[in-house]
C-alpha cells in the first residue's frame, strides 16, 4: 500500500519560493525549499504486524508549515506520527532534523519535539496542575507557577486546577493536555486527533495556539478527521 500525497485544492505556500515544482506521488513537497528542510522524511515503510500500513513515503515540511495527515481509522495515521518522533521503528525510511538523522541525536531530537498521543495520558490521582508538573518534570523544563497558572487560564481550566484528572470531563482533560504546549518550548508539534473531544470554543483556541506557533516559526504534524482551523499547507493520504 502506498501514501498517497495531495496538494489541498487551495494549498499556497507560506513564503515566496522560486524553481519548478518536484515530481512523485509520494512527495509532499509542494515547493522546492531555499534552504534544506527541518523535519524530512524519505521513502517511509511502516507495518503492524503482518500488514503493511504504508511504503514509499517522503515528505519535508519548513519552518512555518504544519502537516495534515488523513485517513480511515487504521490506515497508519497514528504510527506514522510515533514513527516521526521516534517512538516506534519504521521498516525502513529514513528521518531527518535539521539535516541529522533523529537516531544520531534522540535526546536532542526530542528537546526539539512536543508529541500529544490520542489517549489521554493522564495520572488520575493527581490533580490538574499537579498533572501538568509531572509531565514538564519528565521533559526536564523547568516552569514556575505564574506560567503553569497562565496556561491553565489559557486553556479554560483555572477554576479546575486542584481538582482530580478523574473528576475532569473527555475535553477538559484533552485541553490539560494541550495546556502542555504553552509552557513546554519545542519547534515541532506532533499531535494526533488534538480536536477530538472539544467544543467549539476550545478547537477556536486551539486553532489560535497552532496559528502562532506556525507564525513563529514552528512546525505542525496532525491527524484530525474534523477540519483544521488553519490555511491549508500539506496533506498526506494514507
Amino acid at each position: 500500500m502506498v501514501g498517497a500525497v495531495h496538494p489541498p485544492p487551495t494549498a499556497r505556500p507560506l513564503r515566496e519560493i522560486n524553481g519548478p515544482a518536484p515530481g512523485g506521488p509520494n512527495d509532499a513537497t509542494l515547493h522546492p525549499m531555499a534552504s534544506p528542510a527541518l523535519l524530512h522524511a524519505t521513502d517511509l515503510a511502516c507495518s503492524r504486524g503482518e500488514r503493511l500500513l504504508f511504503e514509499g513515503l517522503d515528505l519535508a515540511l519548513q519552518a512555518g508549515e504544519w502537516l495534515h495527515v488523513k485517513g480511515a481509522n487504521g490506515s497508519g495515521k497514528t504510527t506514522l506520527l510515533r514513527t516521526l518522533v521516534g517512538l516506534s521503528p519504521a521498516d525502513k525510511g529514513r528521518i531527518e532534523w535539521c539535516g541529522h538523522d533523529i537516531r544520531d541525536n534522540p535526546e536532542s531530537y526530542r528537546r526539539d519535539f512536543a508529541y500529544l498521543g490520542h489517549p489521554a495520558a493522564l495520572k488520575d490521582d493527581l490533580t490538574a496542575v499537579e498533572n501538568l508538573r509531572v509531565a514538564l518534570e519528565i521533559d526536564e523544563v523547568a516552569v514556575d507557577e505564574i506560567a503553569l497558572d497562565a496556561a491553565l487560564q489559557r486553556m479554560n481550566l483555572d477554576d479546575r486546577r486542584d481538582l482530580r484528572a478523574r473528576q475532569l470531563s473527555a475535553g477538559q482533560r484533552r485541553r490539560l493536555l494541550l495546556a502542555r504546549l504553552l509552557v513546554r518550548p519545542a519547534r515541532l508539534w506532533v499531535l494526533d486527533e488534538p480536536f477530538a473531544p472539544l467544543d467549539a470554543a476550545s478547537v477556536e483556541t486551539l486553532g489560535g495556539l497552532l496559528q502562532a506557533h506556525l507564525d513563529r516559526g514552528g512546525i505542525g504534524v496532525i491527524t484530525s478527521h474534523q477540519s483544521v482551523p488553519l490555511p491549508p499547507s500539506r496533506e498526506i493520504a494514507l
